[in-house]
């Protein structure tokens, strides 16, 4: 018979009863560092902000500073700033998949501690976005050596600029991105659909939906390649538009509109119009 304590509850019924304020303060402390290191520069020589400033003055196609040399220890370090970066700006809008998850776990009543489980889903989950990073590294240091990015991470190129805005725009009016979309719009009917038992399960569950939000945000992290890789004005918008399209009833037709004015500005950078 499991032991009470002067409360009446076991240790058990303790852990399930804290288990979300558990689960809200660690994604409350992942979120809040991954914004910090990106205010205070991602390792960089500048803060974000600085950057910020510099790129909105030059624009495309200004070349106010050199790419920096590439090593090995600053491939490591650029593949960091845009994991970190991923998590400060796509952990927020999984946070409600998370917390549904967490619950779903604690009315089970197991004995294995609900928020472990709820940690072995965010690992997942933030994997594929490491799995971004690293193609998104890869991406940055091919730019970089083609001169079509700036030492600011900035595009100077109009031509890679409107394509950027097009394939994103078109990528928002596919079905593929709108079936991605419905998954992380419906958190309850994804872990319905989907679930799996265990620790290991609880990983697979979140690599899976993981996967959904690729498939559903990945061009729009592409636009940092037009915008500016560490520009805050792009960083937080997108991050914002991300919450919105995920949370907010009739999000996804926001996502519409967003993809109609996406092609358009494409069109309209060609033609030089912006």
């Amino acid at each position: 018979m499991a032991t009470r304590g002067v409360n009446g509850w076991t240790p058990l019924e303790r852990t399930l009863r804290n288990d979300r304020r558990i689960v809200v303060i660690a994604l409350a402390g992942v979120i809040s560092l991954a914004w910090v290191y990106i205010l205070l520069g991602a390792g960089m020589e500048m803060t974000s902000s600085a950057m910020t400033s510099d790129g909105a003055m030059n624009g495309i196609g200004a070349v106010m500073v050199q790419p920096t040399t590439w090593s090995a220890g600053y491939a490591v370090l650029m593949f960091f700033m845009w994991w970190i970066m991923m998590i400060a700006m796509m952990l927020p809008s999984a946070a409600p998949m998370i917390l549904i998850f967490a619950a779903v776990n604690r009315r089970q009543r197991e004995r294995a501690l609900p928020y472990v489980r709820s940690g072995f889903f965010t690992i997942g989950y933030l994997a594929c976005w490491a799995a971004f990073s690293l193609a998104a590294t890869t991406l940055h240091f091919t730019l970089e050596r083609m001169s079509l990015l700036s030492g600011m991470m900035t595009s100077t190129s109009v031509y890679l600029g409107a394509a950027i805005l097009l394939a994103a725009g078109l990528w928002q009016l596919t079905p593929l991105k709108h079936a991605c979309l419905r998954h992380c719009r419906s958190p309850i009917h994804y872990i319905t659909q989907h679930w799996h038992g265990g620790e290991w399960g609880a990983l697979r569950m979140g690599v899976e939906h993981g996967i959904y939000c690729l498939g559903c945000c990945w061009f729009l992290m592409a636009l940092l390649f037009y915008g500016g890789v560490m520009n805050l004005y792009w960083i937080m918008g997108l991050a914002l538009y991300v919450l919105i399209e995920k949370t907010v009833p009739r999000g996804h037709w926001m996502g519409v509109a967003v993809g109609i004015g996406l092609v358009g500005w494409a069109f309209a950078l060609l033609m030089g119009f912006v």
